[in-house]
């Protein structure tokens, strides 16, 4: 069963009453990991001016991730080689790691001004600002003379 939520007051289709329903999320092919780790947390907000993706990423730095734009498709990816060693006389210990995640969003043409989408990292958090084209943006009721 799919949930699907509508918006009768909005003449323009909203990315987040989709979220579920549309193909621009695509699990298998879109989105994995190559370390077979968890993918960050996503979440998706709309208001009237923009879609906001937060995407849970504490210990990063804003350098580690990627972010494209490619023919609708918008793409946050990182890779993360670290190692440690230190000696101490006898004793050695060498530790390292590599992580790395790619999470893609099909983006609705009609709605999304991609030559302003903008991206902060911030407390853990990367924030990607997604905003609306002017026409997709909900217009104020206004009174019609008769004539």
């Amino acid at each position: 069963m799919t949930l699907v939520k509508r918006n009768p007051d909005s003449s323009f289709p909203s990315l987040f009453d989709n979220f579920f329903s549309r193909d621009w999320m695509d699990w298998n092919s879109l989105n994995y990991s190559n370390t077979n780790t968890t993918l960050p947390a996503v979440n998706v907000r709309e208001d009237d001016h923009e879609f906001t993706i937060e995407v849970a990423a504490p210990g990063m730095k804003r350098n580690d991730f990627n972010i494209s734009l490619d023919n609708n498709q918008l793409t946050i990816s990182s890779e993360i080689k670290r190692e440690d060693e230190s000696k101490n006389g006898k004793y050695s210990r060498k530790e390292f790691s590599y992580q790395s995640f790619q999470r893609s969003f099909r983006l609705p043409v009609d709605l999304i001004d991609g030559d302003k989408i903008a991206a902060k990292y911030d407390e853990g958090i990367l924030s990607i600002h997604l905003p609306k084209k002017e026409e997709a943006k909900p217009k104020p009721s206004r009174m019609i003379s008769i004539k």
